[in-house]
């Protein structure tokens, strides 16, 4: 008998224990020539989150591919920030920015979707975006691009507290 495949297909979050859903955005391939030839080394771009508001972001690396997975998701799971979200999408408009990157994000209305790139998407997706519009600008670097976003999702500001802070009343 066959044993049936318990792994999730290539590109699709694994589910962790705990609840967190990660994803591994890019594997990064070093090497460096000693007497013997090249020695690699290997990085992992690791995004992990509950899809409930929850996310963060890893960089592992290691002499191996699982074990700089492995790391990647320890740093991602330790990093775990909370997002202010506004039902499935985001509370307001957003500007991103990481090194030479820049991220826009734009909340949508429902039934849109997540239109983005491969790094913004996965950090948007484990987050627990399910609609919004983004852009990105400058720099195409994955770790740019990822990190531009989580700073992006961080500054998000809460609806009811910012007009608390002013003194005025919703109109929703």
């Amino acid at each position: 008998m066959s044993r049936a495949n318990t792994r999730a297909p290539r590109g699709a979050p694994a589910r962790e224990e705990g609840g967190l859903d990660d994803n591994v955005v890019r594997i990064y391939r070093c090497a460096t020539v000693v007497k013997g030839g090249r020695r690699f080394s290997f990085a992992a771009l690791v995004i992990v989150g509950d899809r409930k508001g929850r996310v963060g972001i890893g960089y592992g690396k290691a002499p191996e591919v699982p074990m700089a997975v492995e790391k990647g998701r320890k740093l991602a799971t330790r990093n775990l920030s909370t997002i202010n979200l506004l039902g499935s999408t985001l509370p307001h408009r957003i500007i991103g920015r990481f090194s030479a990157s820049q991220v826009v994000m734009v909340p949508a209305s429902p039934g849109t979707g997540v239109i983005a790139g491969a790094s913004v998407r996965a950090v948007l997706e484990l987050a627990g975006v399910h609609d919004c519009l983004t852009k990105s600008y400058g720099s195409r670097n994955p770790k740019n691009l990822v990190r531009a976003t989580f700073n992006a999702l961080e500054s998000l500001r809460d609806p009811k507290a910012v007009s608390e802070l002013r003194g005025v009343s919703l109109l929703r």
